[in-house]
Parts: structure tokens; C-alpha cells; sequence
């Protein structure tokens, strides 16, 4: 499987701006720059979508491990932030809320420190990973 996005971009680093198109058009010339990555501007970032995307495949791996070890989540809410400092993404915090009948918190935090551990994303990420799980 491959997946693809393209990228554009107009003008110097500071003034220039640009626009990102995803495969699934899910992004459709969404629109990113110097103001958007390094202040509040209006558009995204790279270190937003490694968030969007180590969340999102942090949680379908979780479920995918609770299903084999028996296990039905409810619902699983992953929030990843991801930290730029000094011009080096440095790492990803998950903070995990799960609703999980039957499961104690020693087999919740089994799986859920696995996953984090075995997702495609944070294997491909070279940055310090943690987690902070909470079973509600």
C-alpha cells in the first residue's frame, strides 16, 4: 500500500505560502505557512498532521490489540502533541481516555503501552514517545 500527498509552495519561508493535497483529497489545497507552523496563523503544519496521524494509528492499533486480546472498546479518545523545539521535532505525547468494559488496569495499560510501542506511526517516528492512559 502506498499513499501519497503533494505539497506546493510560493514565495520565501516568511512571506511565501503554500497548500497540501492528500490522495484522498481529505485535504484539498489546505492551505500552510510560515505563520501557521510558527505562530497561530490560519491553516495547518507539519507537526499537526504527524499529531493527527500518530493519534490516529495509535488508536486503530489499540483497538486492533484489545480485539485479540478479547476486549471491545466503548470508545478510545488519543490526543498526540508533538513538540518542535530549536528547529528538531523532538517528541510525541499520547494522552489516552478509554471506556472499556471488563478490562483491568493492568491489562488496559499492557495493551495500550504495546501499542504504543508497535503502531506503524511510532515506529516510523524517531522521537521520544510517551503515554499517559486513563481507564474511565
Amino acid at each position: 500500500m502506498n499513499r501519497k500527498a503533494t505539497a506546493v509552495w510560493n514565495g520565501s519561508i516568511k512571506e511565501g505560502k503554500g497548500n497540501l493535497t492528500s490522495q484522498s483529497k481529505v485535504l484539498n489545497a489546505t492551505p500552510y505557512s510560515f505563520i501557521s507552523r510558527f505562530e497561530n496563523g490560519q491553516g495547518t503544519n507539519p507537526e499537526e498532521l504527524m499529531a493527527a496521524a500518530h493519534a490516529g494509528c495509535f488508536t486503530m492499533k489499540l483497538s486492533l490489540d484489545l480485539g485479540a486480546a478479547g476486549f471491545v472498546p466503548d470508545e478510545l479518545t488519543t490526543t498526540a502533541t508533538i513538540s518542535l523545539e530549536n528547529g528538531i521535532i523532538s517528541k510525541s505525547v499520547l494522552v489516552l481516555h478509554a471506556k472499556i468494559p471488563a478490562i483491568s488496569t493492568e491489562q488496559f495499560l499492557a495493551i495500550a503501552n504495546n501499542s504504543k510501542e508497535t503502531c506503524p506511526v511510532s515506529k516510523a517516528y524517531n522521537v521520544e514517545i510517551t503515554l499517559e492512559a486513563h481507564l474511565n
